[in-house]
């Protein structure tokens, strides 16, 4: 979906980069700090807030003065004190208008929530928490660094909802450690009937940023790296949460995001829908409306060069672009793209190249072409990024 004005909601992104203990599978700007290094950083991500609009300006980008989603992710943001919480968002509030059926939610490990903060984040008007559970079973979850038990997440699953929280997630990750077909339905299980609204599951991504990643790829035992199962496996326990979650009333709306009716993430569909967003905050992204097309733009990966205020390196998206991210953005969702909106938004020689395109991949089991809707199949999901380079290679020089 193409935005269509300034006067869009706008989604906001609040990177609160600190956590407990650093899990060995993180690839994420996130990292153990002490409390002055979390007040310092509260600081200077309410300065920036203060800053918004002129930093728009400057890049010429429209900034909507209406926000109808924030999210509060890390790292761990329920490791902020109560009162750099109200910072936060009193900074939000003295700069933009937050609509009063905004969603706000704020990512948390299980148990490390407090009571004090947990209340004054309702108050605030936090209604969805999402929490990084990954496993419900104990062993995957020590392998990697996690620090609670199947047993306190489903005590504090049931803690948030007896709170009065509307919207509870959590994510899993298929292909941990140790992971099994038999051990994953557990974690389904579990996840699907203890009063979650939402869950997010995600291939576990090796590669050199992470810790565990880097050691796989040497072929070494630490981290547990020996106990990570095969690829070919983890696909298969994607395929399990594919078949088993909507049996247990989660739908699946996009590849790696299923949810009870009502609850799809408001928030997140904005990615995927082009709608703006504005990233606050330790390597936050963001995306505004500039004229015809859009400007995107990132903070920095690293605390010091944050603190040093380095100016953004802005992208400009003209329209083969944007074309370009309504397909595999609109992609991800299970709904798929319209070929009529495609159609009404670009250019004729933008759009046909792609019919031959879509149905290549039709032919073979990839995709589907429904009346006017292009979807992927699971195959399709499974092997995504090279579907979309398939595209993309259509796509006129």
């Amino acid at each position: 979906m193409r935005i269509e004005s300034a006067s869009d909601a706008l989604g906001i992104y609040i990177s609160v980069p600190f956590c407990r203990a650093k899990c060995s599978f993180c690839n994420f700007a996130s990292g153990v700090s002490s409390p002055a290094t979390i007040e310092r950083y509260v600081a200077m991500l309410c300065g920036e807030i203060d800053a918004a609009k002129k930093a728009a300006a400057s890049l010429g980008a429209d900034l909507p003065g209406s926000v109808g989603t924030v999210y509060f992710g890390g790292g761990t943001p329920s490791l902020l004190a109560p009162s750099q919480l109200r910072e936060i968002f009193a900074a939000l509030r003295r700069n933009f208008e937050v609509a009063g059926d905004a969603e706000i939610t704020l990512e948390s490990a299980p148990g490390q929530i407090a009571d004090e903060l947990l209340a004054e984040a309702m108050r605030l008007g936090v209604n969805r928490v999402s929490l990084g559970v990954q496993s419900f079973v104990d062993r995957e979850s020590a392998a990697v660094g996690r620090l609670h038990t199947e047993r306190e997440c489903v005590r504090e699953i049931l803690r948030l909802r007896a709170a009065g929280l509307p919207e509870v997630g959590a994510d899993l990750i298929a292909g941990l450690p140790y992971q099994t077909e038999e051990s994953f339905a557990h974690s389904l299980e579990v996840a699907s009937g203890v009063g979650l609204t939402h869950l997010s599951v995600y291939m576990l991504e090796v590669d050199e940023d992470s810790r565990l990643g880097r050691e796989v790829l040497a072929g070494g035992q630490r981290f547990h790296a020996h106990g990570v199962p095969q690829e070919e496996i983890a696909a298969t326990l994607y395929e399990q949460a594919c078949a088993m979650l909507p049996q247990q009333g989660f739908a699946q709306y996009e590849i790696s995001n299923f949810a009870a009716e009502e609850h799809q993430s408001r928030h997140n569909k904005k990615y995927w829908q082009r709608a703006p967003y504005m990233g606050f905050g330790l390597d936050a992204h963001s995306m505004l409306l500039r004229g015809v097309g859009a400007v995107r733009f990132a903070n920095p990966e690293e605390l010091a060069d944050y603190r040093a205020a380095m100016p953004a390196e802005p992208t400009l998206v003209g329209v083969r672009e944007a074309f370009e991210e309504t397909v595999f953005l609109g992609l991800r969702m299970t709904e798929g793209i319209s070929m009529q909106q495609l159609r009404s938004e670009f250019a004729e020689e933008l759009v046909a190249p792609y019919e031959e395109a879509v149905r290549e991949l039709v032919d073979e089991g990839l995709m589907l072409a429904e009346e006017d809707r292009w979807r992927l199949t699971l195959r399709g999901r499974l092997v995504s990024n090279e579907v979309f380079g398939h595209l993309l290679e259509r796509l006129p020089g």
